[in-house]
């Protein structure tokens, strides 16, 4: 037998290891030198909305699984639930050699893809500049920056997932179903289910190519027996994830990505989410010409500028000081494509060279899969650019209308230049030189250096005009029009010179005036520069800070004066964009907040009730008036203060807050949603309360006491009240209802929850003194939670088994 190399086919891997360690490490050094973070948006405003849920499992060891601290209250799912007992958490720091978050996440995708590479029979060095162009992408890197951390991850692990499939059907089969249970289980664990959505489509066209071969070649039955070990995988996997996965089916039933109850204008009832709102960000047709040359439209939406560019040298000619200049010219709106913010998706121009060289070089089926992808993914980027077929998919694809952001599509692009440039490039140097290699060569030269190059010769033909542009001043639109034709050239020409240095490179290779090695270690240095430049556009020093938390959170005059106040639930409305911001929630318990999917009835109630009383709010106090209008609405939901501002004198206290809880004069029973909430919006809410008859039995409508009901004791998925009365009433609670896990008790004994005015909770109460209890137990967490926590446990045992197994097979080689 073949004894195995340590010096050959060990030590070029434990290289690879050692410099994805390295990359990441030094692009991220002020993490490890200076002891900052990334200061990510999305990423402090999660902690805001998560505080309540973390500080309970962090005082009680357990999970809250509801916060009041957002919209009401929400459940915590898609906030912060930990499912299991941490083994992945553990697994996933282990392969990750202990790197800090963000860091892991790189190395994690270069660690993937070079496996997925390895796998598919890509020489080690080869591999490793196709690792690092495919973590390396400005798609993951302008994801750190916003705080899209769930998204790269789950990108990180595509490539593992494919690289298990690729295994079953053409190495070992344990290997193969050990890698693709492992993978797609990391993958789910990820939970940002609208790649790993995407990542179906590349299995599904892997599986369709097989499929193509086997029955070519009357292997039928090789097929299936592949595909049943992968199902079974895929099965394992879902399993380790399957407590959150239906915990989010079963929310998301009722969220803005579910079906809608409110009949729509047509007379139509809505499922998913709206168009306007999921294709809002969509590229133009022209826009992923940007994979390739990053500033072809400008680049972001605020941009740097030098100070010798035309925009910087026309306000210094005209008696702008310096220092005003170097302030304005950080953040230019040089950016003229269709998008209403963004930054551009570069995939490296020479990933670009090499995956049309792979679609000269590699074999057919292999072109013919992966190049659908890659236009798969620019189709579907192109969200109502191209409406006529991604409208309909929208409608009719299972699933795809709970997703958004519709540009993260070209991940499919991407994941696709990087494996087919990857492939022709090593299928070329199996082949060796000869006329044919020199004519695909040039022919994949000038496809994409060609295109940089006629871009920046007649960059001139260009309008250079943006929709942006009606809100500038006149004086800007000139000299910023001329500054984004010079931004395309200069990437241009800058992809033009790293495709030409390439392409040369790899001819020398191939021609062996240069030896392998040296050709190999100028490649990985040319792909790292490649994206290493282009990335520090907008991800570098600047983007880290001490400590982001403690200057994002730091308590306020407004926060102190109102937790002066020990009460034990009431609700704060910052007035400040409330419904786009989970600071608040850091400390109080908010109106509004900050989350993707949030309840759909409690958006209704948003959209149509809240923001007139929050536009009457502010009209008031602009017009320096100390009587607020009426706001039943925030009222019932216990709104006890407004808070425009950080000073103690931005606190408002609202005298007519209902309080916790409160008896009701009478029962208004509606017909349907759409008269429930047409009703609600000027309801006397302490008076009157609304329940839908068609969904709940109303028993009595009237009632003449003179009870009273207070909150005794408060958790977030639990509370107590304590109620006296003189007669039966009906009480509406301040809590948000949700049809799954809440359970009410009068003295122990269960009684229904009825959903009353629209999205509150209301219960029938007797005469008397009473202790109500409502608590949240979710059967979903419990069985979910069990069934997790095994089939993590076996896959976990399955990993260290395949690895027993692979290095029994290495020793015994070696002896042979």
């Amino acid at each position: 037998m073949k004894k195995i190399e340590f010096k050959s086919q060990v030590l070029p891997h434990i290289i690879a290891v050692l410099i994805f360690a390295l990359v990441s490490i030094i692009y991220f050094k002020p993490v490890f030198l200076e002891h900052k973070a990334l200061n990510q948006h999305d990423i402090k405003q999660w902690e805001g909305g998560a505080k309540e849920v973390l500080d309970y499992r962090r005082q009680t060891g357990e999970e809250a699984l509801w916060t009041d601290s957002m919209f009401g209250g929400m459940p915590a799912y898609q906030i912060s639930t930990q499912w299991g007992i941490g083994i992945m958490s553990g697994f996933q720091a282990a392969i990750s050699l202990g790197l800090p978050h963000p860091v892991k996440v790189i190395f994690l995708s270069f660690l993937s893809f070079y496996i997925l590479l390895s796998v598919y029979g890509v020489r080690p060095y080869l591999a490793i500049a196709g690792a690092l162009a495919y973590g390396l992408t400005s798609l993951n890197i302008i994801g750190f920056s916003a705080g899209h951390n769930a998204r790269i991850m789950a990108i990180a692990y595509m490539p593992l997932v494919l690289a298990g499939v690729r295994a079953t059907f053409t190495k070992n089969k344990l290997l193969g179903f050990t890698l693709t249970g492992l993978g797609l289980a990391l993958e789910l664990n990820a939970n940002h289910l609208q790649i790993t959505y995407y990542l179906v489509f590349i299995v599904l066209a892997y599986l369709i190519a097989e499929l193509v071969i086997a029955i070519k070649a009357k292997k039928l039955k090789t097929f299936f027996s592949n595909a049943g070990i992968l199902a079974a995988a895929a099965v394992l996997a879902l399993a380790t994830f399957i407590g959150s996965f239906i915990s989010t089916m079963e929310y998301a039933k009722y969220t803005m990505r579910g079906p809608a109850e409110l009949t729509s204008s047509d007379g139509k009832v809505d499922d998913g989410l709206e168009k306007d709102y999921a294709f809002q960000y969509s590229n133009g047709i022209f826009e992923p010409t940007t994979l390739l040359i990053p500033n072809v439209l400008g680049g972001s939406s605020g941009q740097q500028l030098d100070i010798d560019s035309n925009v910087g040298q026309f306000m210094l000619n005209n008696g702008v000081p310096p220092a005003q200049v170097e302030q304005q010219i950080q953040a230019m709106p040089t950016y003229w494509g269709d998008q209403p913010n963004t930054a551009p998706y570069y995939a490296g121009a020479i990933v670009c060279f090499l995956f049309i060289l792979g679609l000269l070089t590699a074999d057919r089926t292999t072109v013919i899969w992966v190049a659908a992808i890659a236009v798969l993914g620019i189709v579907l980027s192109w969200g109502s650019s191209f409406s006529s077929l991604n409208y309909f998919l929208f409608d009719y694809l299972p699933g795809y209308n709970k997703f958004r952001s519709v540009t993260f599509a070209l991940t499919l692009t991407i994941f696709a230049f990087n494996l087919l440039g990857s492939l022709g490039l090593e299928q070329l140097l199996k082949n060796g030189w000869s006329p044919q290699s020199k004519k695909r060569l040039l022919l994949a030269f000038g496809l994409t250096g060609g295109i940089a190059l006629l871009l920046a010769i007649f960059a001139g033909a260009l309008s250079f005009r943006g929709a942006v542009d009606a809100q500038l001043p006149d004086w800007l639109i000139e000299p910023l029009r001329a500054d984004r034709k010079s931004l395309l050239v200069g990437d241009a020409m800058r992809s033009f010179f790293f495709i030409l240095v390439a392409m040369l490179a790899i001819a020398a290779w191939l021609r062996k005036m240069i030896k392998p090695g040296m050709a190999m270690s100028l490649l990985i240095l040319l792909v790292l520069l490649d994206l290493w430049i282009i990335d520090k556009r907008y991800l570098n020093e600047t983007n880290f800070v001490r400590n982001p938390r403690r200057t994002f959170f730091n308590i306020t005059e407004a926060d102190s004066e109102i937790l002066r106040d020990k009460d034990p639930s009431y609700r704060v409305f910052n007035l400040n964009n409330p419904f786009n911001e989970a600071r608040t929630s850091y400390y109080h318990k908010s109106i509004g907040g900050y989350h993707g999917a949030k309840l759909r009835r409690y958006q209704d109630v948003i959209s149509n009730c809240l923001t007139t009383e929050l536009s009457g709010i502010i009209n008031q106090l602009q017009n320096n008036s100390i009587i607020l209008p009426p706001t039943p609405i925030l009222n019932m939901l216990n709104t006890k203060y407004f808070v425009a501002g950080a000073a103690k004198e931005t606190v408002l206290r609202n005298a007519s807050a209902n309080g916790s809880a409160w008896f009701i004069q009478q029962i208004q029973p509606v017909a349907s949603p759409d008269e429930e909430l047409q009703q609600l919006c000027q309801l006397n809410t302490k008076a009157t309360g609304l329940v839908d008859e068609s969904k709940f039995t109303v028993s009595q409508t009237r009632f003449n006491n003179s009870g009273v009901i207070n909150l005794d004791h408060y958790k977030p998925n639990k509370l107590v009240y304590q109620s006296e009365s003189d007669a039966e009433g009906f009480a509406v609670f301040s809590e948000i209802y949700y049809p799954h896990g809440w359970v009410a008790r009068i003295d122990g004994e269960e009684t229904p929850i009825l959903r009353t005015n629209y999205i509150l909770r209301g219960l029938y109460i007797p005469a008397g003194q009473h202790t109500i209890e409502f608590s949240f137990e979710p059967k979903i967490y419990s069985y979910g939670n069990m069934i997790t926590t095994t089939s993590t446990l076996l896959l976990m045992l399955l990993v260290i088994g395949t690895i027993l197994i692979e290095l029994e097979v290495i020793r015994t080689k070696k002896l042979a």
